[in-house]
């Protein structure tokens, strides 16, 4: 109705961090796609609440999370990092906005 406010719930504190997951997960899928377009080339992204999942050809790169702390692996390297309640991560080597490693590990998955 016009005029009439709504109250918007509270994300519960786990909620936040799967939520955050998940738009990992749709930006790895966009920015592979994004990089693929000129090549006409894609790449399968599977995810679910504690596993991401990116193939590209031999590519690939396998993220899994724990609450806010996770791992990854790819072809030729693994890390961890935590998921920051701002949406970054934090890596041992420093923070770094979760679209910009997102963009990074898309681009290199498609090369």
């Amino acid at each position: 109705m016009i005029g009439e406010t709504r109250s918007v719930s509270a994300i519960r504190p786990g909620q936040l961090y799967t939520e955050l997951w998940a738009s990992l997960a749709t930006m790895l899928r966009s920015y592979t796609a994004l990089h693929g377009l000129k090549q006409e080339r894609q790449a399968a992204v599977e995810a679910d609440s504690e596993f991401i999942t990116v193939r590209h050809g031999e590519k690939q790169l396998v993220l899994k999370r724990e609450g806010t702390k996770a791992v990854w692996r790819g072809n030729d390297a693994a890390g961890d990092f935590e998921i920051r309640p701002d949406g970054s991560l934090d890596f041992p080597e420093g923070p770094v906005e979760m679209d910009m490693k997102a963009e990074e590990w898309a681009r290199e998955l498609m090369q």
